[in-house]
């Protein structure tokens, strides 16, 4: 059974900092890309960070370049996101993502075929 369970969230100052960790299992891990979603209240899913397996070409949202930063430890089967620099605007539920789908776009919610359930973010003073 393929499983992705994330961890990590939690209520943090702006211009805090926090560090999601997403557990992976039932599936290849070093062969699959991973990713970031995120998803606010009112708002559709939206694409935060990804890593292929090779790890060297991440990608990240122009909302979240400079200060968030993606990473993987394949022989764990884990998934990061350090998150610097916090902005309420980056208050959501984080979902990490899983798919083989290399042809395919990286930042649409279609192209993943493993979802978690997410973690709860909330950046508030």
């Amino acid at each position: 059974e393929v499983q992705l369970v994330e961890s990590g969230g939690g209520l943090v100052q702006p211009g805090g900092s926090l560090r999601l960790s997403c557990a992976a299992s039932g599936f290849t891990f070093i062969t699959y890309v991973m990713t970031w979603f995120r998803q606010a209240p009112g708002k559709e899913r939206e694409f935060v960070a990804a890593i292929p397996y090779f790890g060297s070409s991440t990608s990240y949202a122009d909302s979240v370049r400079g200060r968030f930063t993606i990473s993987r430890e394949n022989a764990k089967m884990a998934l990061y996101l350090q998150m610097n620099s916090l902005k309420p605007e980056d208050t959501a539920v984080y979902y990490c993502a899983s798919t083989r789908r290399y042809d395919r776009p990286w930042d649409q919610v279609g192209t993943y075929d493993y979802w978690g359930q997410g973690t709860q973010v909330t950046v508030s003073s």
